[in-house]
């Protein structure tokens, strides 16, 4: 199944999915997407906001040894454009560069050739191509802005490392809302193999709140695009809603779901994500105490923070820090503090990856019309953990 989402979709309108009874194959090639599975009913009643940590098994994740920073950074890759977001497809590095719509590989020695453009893609202010994600069989999840909307698409990759090829896209999901901010735009696999997909509010507050838009949200699907059978709404991709900006997604050991989010002009966040749980936006900000809405687990003024990309490991959530010009470290068993690692030394921070050798690698934003380039830039540094 394939979902498309009109314009209208942005102020809450909703496409019916018509003539639809199977899946397309995962062999399907270009593919036209078809209306979002929305619930229709209005909310009736609100999450209850978890329960302080001391009670709250979803608050608070079994006790491990943190991972911490062990070293200096090395530069992995230089001189890349506007980089928004790194994966490893059986151990290659992939990168998407926003403005230019290229995906390209990086060599051991950190020498980067394109594996393919996504056509289509309409980059404006914050949007263009963003998110990356692998699938189990290696296929590349990308999400992008086009001229309608923005738009999850599968693409078979090719080849050997050194000249992989991206094949053509299956569409299965557009029309997402777009706008020149708050595009959202991360995707990644969770451990119960369901792909999420952090959707921001396009400049539309009021849609966070429309569970009849996926505007403000974060969406989980199956891997063929479809809404799955336990999600909170029945037949929606929807997952939680009330959000801003969302743009980091992460896993602790235990299965526990996090995200980042950009603010206003008051309070950054780290959430923890349930199912169906209302975040806030627009009606708050930060940490409200207001019944009905899910409080973060931490905040940071926006000047010092703006956290887009995020990344477990060895219970340690390490976040990348735009306006910040910060990586942030965060225990799992305490996710209320912090630590700061390169304050400033490296400008901003877009995204933050595991690598398969177990080493921390983040990537710098700073030519992406908002950044203070320096020789070198953009550049993916790596750095090991203990």
């Amino acid at each position: 199944m394939r979902h498309r989402i009109s314009t209208a979709a942005a102020i809450g309108a909703v496409l019916l999915l018509a003539g639809c009874t199977a899946p397309t194959p995962p062999s399907a090639q270009q593919t036209t997407g078809s209306p979002v599975p929305v619930s229709p009913a209005p909310v009736t009643s609100a999450p209850v906001t978890p329960a302080p940590a001391s009670s709250s098994p979803a608050s608070e994740p079994a006790r491990t040894a943190a991972a911490t920073i062990a070293g200096s950074p090395r530069a992995v890759a230089t001189g890349l454009q506007a980089p928004w977001s790194v994966v490893f497809r059986n151990g290659t590095p992939l990168v998407s560069e926003r403005n230019s719509a290229r995906i390209l590989e990086l060599a051991p020695d950190g020498t980067a050739r394109p594996i393919g453009t996504v056509e289509g893609v309409a980059d404006r202010g914050e949007a263009g191509l963003l998110g990356l994600a692998v699938g189990a069989g290696g296929d590349l999840y990308v999400y992008s802005t086009a001229a309608d909307g923005n738009r999850v698409q599968r693409f078979t990759v090719t080849g050997a490392p050194g000249s992989l090829s991206l094949g053509q896209p299956d569409t299965l999901i557009e029309g997402i809302p777009a706008a020149g901010n708050h595009d959202g735009g991360r995707i990644a696999f969770g451990p119960d193999g369901m792909l999420y997909v952090t959707t921001g509010d396009a400049g539309q507050r009021n849609s966070a709140q429309d569970r009849n838009s996926p505007a403000g949200k974060i969406l989980r699907m199956t891997p063929d695009g479809d809404a799955p059978a336990d999600n909170p709404f029945q037949g929606s991709l929807v997952y939680s809603f009330g959000h801003r900006n969302p743009q980091g997604l992460a896993w602790a050991g235990d299965g526990t779901m996090f995200a980042t989010e950009f603010g206003q002009n008051t309070w950054d966040e780290l959430n923890i994500i349930t199912p169906g749980a209302n975040y806030g936006w627009p009606t708050v900000e930060g940490i409200a105490g207001r019944e009905g809405f899910v409080d973060p687990v931490q905040q940071w003024q926006p000047g010092a923070a703006s956290p887009s990309g995020m990344a477990h490991a060895g219970g340690t959530l390490f976040i990348a820090n735009l306006r910040g010009q910060i990586l942030r470290s965060v225990p799992v068993s305490d996710p209320s503090t912090s630590t700061d690692h390169y304050n400033r030394e490296f400008g901003r921070i877009r995204d933050v990856a595991l690598s398969p050798d177990g080493q921390l690698w983040f990537l710098t934003n700073n030519t992406d019309g908002r950044g203070d380039p320096k020789p070198g830039d953009d550049q993916i540094l790596a750095v090991p953990l203990s």
